[in-house]
């Protein structure tokens, strides 16, 4: 007889915890997502530097395949939201038109940025949570570069963080 408590409660237990998943995820609203180009980059170690010297500098070095896409993501006004996700990799992003707000999560330390039509601005992707909203009455749209490792996840969902 105690067993079968016992297989209840971990039954119950169980569809708690899935239900409870699923709750507390916050996935993608009034957004829609088109991929412009996505195309496989051999690992590359490159370095550039403008004259005069040491005036602009950029290192970028990747191990093994990359995979880097661009995508294309339009919101819809008065709250068209990515929810809270993050990409295996960063992303370059580029605001084509309205205003879009970036929240960012690291750990328990949250932080928002507010980036109009012309500027753009760098996911750096991996552990950092982020999401992207539009609070005008216009649609907005970005236009996102991503440098993701072969074969992986474009996006991954996460939970709502819980910032101080």
């Amino acid at each position: 007889m105690k067993s079968k408590w016992l297989w209840a409660l971990l039954g119950v237990l169980a569809v708690v915890g899935v239900y409870a998943g699923t709750v507390l995820a916050t996935p993608p609203s009034g957004q829609s997502t088109t991929t412009l180009a996505r195309a496989p980059f051999e690992a590359f170690k490159l370095k550039a530097q403008s004259e005069p010297a040491n005036v602009w500098r950029a290192k970028l070095r990747t191990h093994g395949t990359s995979d880097l896409y661009v995508i294309d993501n339009t919101f819809a006004p008065n709250g068209g939201t990515s929810g809270w996700h993050s990409h295996p990799g960063p992303s370059f992003v580029f605001v084509v038109s309205g205003t879009i707000t970036n929240y960012m999560a690291h750990g328990r330390h949250c932080m928002q940025d507010e980036y109009t039509a012309g500027q753009g601005f760098i996911d750096e992707g991996g552990d950092s949570a982020h999401k992207v909203v539009n609070n005008g009455t216009d649609p907005a749209r970005t236009i996102a570069v991503q440098f993701l490792p072969a074969g992986a996840t474009r996006r991954i969902d996460k939970d709502e963080p819980n910032c101080n």
